[in-house]
């Protein structure tokens, strides 16, 4: 391809609106264009980056046995409604009407229209088990779209749905599906992580993340490679402390605390660290509100917190009105002696003596707080997100953690949508059987933007080679006022071509600098230079996109240099 003839504008300036690394060079590069909020354009440069993950994303599914189909983006409201997640699945649901008024969505997921295809178009165990895919387009109606296609409200996505007539059968699909995205991130040459996650609003038993390690991941990930351990932040568990508790050494002292709302300022106060301290968070229960209690530096895990019963889900935080209420105090001087509400106590909090926290009495807080004497013996649960040093659920190495972008969810569904909707076929017994499904999506726009965030330097991209839109960008050196130089870049463009690399020929009559310029910006593993010098020494000048430094190659060097690297 002629870089004269690609139409490929790339841009000096960062766009004001670019928050992080993938969206700026994304512009920059001219791989997108923005239409309107959280809508991209692909440009010819990034479809080019698109099929190529595409072209991967398919072998490795078709490979696996997986059937490729195409649903419709459209669906109607009737099949939401069957499987309870018309109301359920709330604003991110595009909804319209067409001119029957009659309502549909443009598709953020697709079980409930693969389960309608499944029930009737499978009849028996016979034609277990069978894996539909597709690669289509997906929406979602994002409140705050941002970081480019890494949260657009428009993507494309490669969903897979499995049917099996058990859950053993149910285990072999998500284990083929596990070791084909494995393959797929391996192929595309990125670094990656497999975490054991949460099943959010698609539901299932079990769920899985593939993250691309980057450090501007929204995702934080915990792991231990002693242990083969990873998991999201959001599912990696906690234990009660394996050491015994302080012994006691303080009495119970309260005392007043004007103007302290925050941990931060009771650490100040007293001069110690918020390890020493409790926080009581008041949340909806069941029936009526309840207290988390949580050590003092450290988070509350709302995904965890929910599955307990007693709280109630979705999380939903207290306002001030039924804290006030429910305690007779305000956030900030609450804690756990003589709180009247249910009490949950984290794992970690079980460990202190000597401890402060609120009084119950705005202004007030206590020291000296121990269990045992001025409160019970707690029951405690999982409550917090695991921090650094934290010890592993295995008990044989500690965590650390990491920030991924995810790129790739499976999930095992189980019934959730089969017996909602009826997908049943008859089992070898006779009796009707619901299906077991999985549930297997990779943000293919995503990984593009991911594959960035990982691999970039201060002039722009640096594709791996399995992504890059060309193998080769070919700059020859004022190829315009000379003849040797423009025949020998001529040449070399229709062998290099020939030989089946993807050449981006810049024949632009424009100066050196521009020329390198762009092609750092643009990320081309290989460059070649043609210049009269070199032509002189019958060498060109090699560099790859991952160098410092330019070399001065024999050109059949170069040649063969190439062939090497398309082979490996």
């Amino acid at each position: 391809m002629r870089f004269s003839q690609f139409g490929l504008t790339t841009l000096k300036e960062v766009p004001a609106d670019a928050e992080i690394v993938s969206h700026k060079l994304m512009l920059r590069a001219g791989l997108i264009r923005r239409l309107a909020s959280g809508l991209f354009t692909w440009m010819p440069l990034g479809l080019r980056v698109l099929r190529k993950v595409e072209k991967v994303v398919r072998e490795e599914m078709d490979r696996a046995g997986a059937l490729e189909l195409l649903m419709p983006a459209v669906q109607p409201s009737e099949l939401w409604e069957e499987s309870g997640r018309w109301d359920q699945y709330g604003p991110l649901l595009l909804r319209m009407h067409d001119r029957h008024e009659r309502e549909y969505c443009f598709g953020p997921t697709h079980e409930e229209v693969i389960t309608d295809i499944a029930r009737r178009e499978l009849r028996s165990y016979k034609q277990l088990p069978v894996n539909f895919y597709q690669i289509q387009t997906k929406f979602r109606d994002e409140i705050r779209p941002r970081f480019g296609v890494m949260r657009s409200r428009e993507f494309i996505m490669k969903d897979a749905y499995s049917f099996d007539i058990d859950h053993t059968g149910l285990e072999a699909s998500y284990g083929r599906m596990h070791d084909a995205y494995s393959a797929i991130f391996e192929r595309l040459g990125l670094k990656f992580r497999i975490v054991d996650a949460d099943s959010g609003e698609i539901g299932g038993s079990r769920s899985q993340e593939f993250h691309v390690l980057a450090d501007s991941g929204e995702d934080a990930i915990a792991y231990c490679d002693a242990d083969d351990y990873a998991s999201n932040i959001e599912t990696a568990a906690t234990m009660a402390p394996d050491a015994d508790r302080p012994v006691p050494a303080a009495e119970l002292e309260k005392f007043p605390t004007p103007g302290v709302k925050t941990i931060d300022d009771l650490c100040e106060m007293l001069g110690i660290t918020p390890a020493q301290t409790v926080k009581t968070l008041i949340v909806e229960g069941t029936d009526g509100p309840v207290a988390l209690i949580l050590r003092g530096d450290h988070e509350l895990n709302a995904v965890k917190a929910q599955k307990i019963p007693g709280v109630a889900s979705p999380l939903t935080m207290a306002d001030n009105a039924t804290i006030n209420k429910a305690t007779g105090s305000e956030a900030g001087s609450l804690g756990p002696v003589g709180m009247p509400l249910p009490l949950f106590f984290d794992h970690a909090v079980a460990g202190l003596a000597d401890f402060s926290c609120g009084a119950n009495e705005a202004g007030f807080h206590f020291k000296g707080v121990n269990f045992g004497r001025d409160l019970p013996e707690p029951e405690t649960f999982d409550l917090r997100n695991v921090v650094a040093g934290d010890p592993t659920p295995g008990g044989t190495g500690t965590l650390s953690i990491a920030r991924g972008i995810e790129v790739g969810h499976i999930f095992q569904l189980g019934t959730k949508y089969s017996e909602a909707m009826g997908a049943t076929v008859q089992a070898p017994d006779g009796r009707n059987q619901v299906m077991e499904m999985g549930c297997y999506g990779i943000g293919i726009t995503r990984i593009v933007g991911a594959a960035i965030e990982q691999n970039h330097d201060d002039d722009g991209i640096i594709w791996p080679g399995p992504l890059a839109p060309f193998d080769v960008v070919l700059v020859p050196i004022n190829m315009h006022r000379s003849d040797e130089v423009r025949d020998a870049a001529e040449t070399l463009y229709a062998e290099l071509t020939d030989q089946g690399h993807e050449v981006l020929f810049d024949d632009r009559d424009a100066r050196p600098g521009v020329k390198f310029a762009d092609a750092e910006l643009v990320g081309i593993p290989h460059r070649l230079v043609i210049s009269d010098r070199n032509l002189a020494a019958g060498e060109l000048e090699y560099r790859h996109r991952r160098d410092a430094e330019s070399r001065n190659l024999k050109r059949e060097e170069a040649l063969k240099l190439l062939k090497e690297s398309s082979v490996s």
